[in-house]
């Protein structure tokens, strides 16, 4: 079965009929699932058995294969932590004990913390922007403040969790453990420019 065709050619097959049936009811109208059924409906019908899609995958995460499995682990995070409030009830926390000095800095390290959970500067975004910007509010910190500690401290923490190092290292041949070492020092060295930059603009 490993080497015949109708394996994959089949549920290929199936999965046009329902981009089809799909398009022609919703129009071009895209979503995650669909990119995700179009594209692997696409590999389906171009593989020429289930061996050759195993080997194929097999080579293309050879590199990268440690760290793509711990996406399905990040969605339920994020869905548990954004469904219980516990991602609100951090920012909230850390928001609660600023001043108006240190708010940005709490921003910072607070986004750069979930992120470590949370790896979706969207998602995050939405979960901790309205918290701070209430605060903000009321402690009279400029918004644009806030709208950049929680920015940076997404892209803070990216640096030990280096996702957007993949492509880089699927074409260089080498391997996450590779560079973590240098982006770890980066992500410290960082978060002390950040967090005092944080720092300075609030005394100011």
């Amino acid at each position: 079965m490993e080497a015949s065709r109708l394996v994959t050619l089949i549920p290929g097959l199936a999965l046009l009929g329902y981009l089809g049936v799909y398009f022609a009811q919703e129009g071009f109208d895209l979503t995650l699932d669909i990119v995700n059924w179009s594209f692997l409906a696409a590999i389906l019908l171009i593989v020429r058995s289930p061996a050759e899609l195993a080997e194929l995958i097999g080579g293309a995460v050879r590199t990268v294969g440690e760290v793509l499995l711990q996406y399905p682990l990040y969605a339920g995070i994020i869905g548990m932590m954004t469904a219980s409030g516990l991602a609100a009830q951090l920012s909230g926390w850390f928001s609660d004990i600023a001043s108006p000095g240190t708010l940005g800095l709490f921003a910072f390290l607070s986004a750069g913390l979930l992120n470590l959970f949370v790896p979706s500067g969207g998602g995050q975004f939405a979960v901790q922007a309205p918290i701070f910007l209430d605060a903000a509010d009321s402690l009279g910190v400029d918004p644009a403040v806030i709208t950049m500690a929680i920015a940076y401290g997404d892209q803070w923490t990216n640096m030990i969790q280096p996702f957007w190092a993949l492509p880089l290292l699927a074409v260089a041949g080498l391997g996450v453990r590779d560079i973590f070492g240098f982006t770890a020092i980066t992500c410290l060295i960082t978060g002390i420019v950040f967090g005092g930059t944080m720092l300075v603009l609030g005394a100011g």
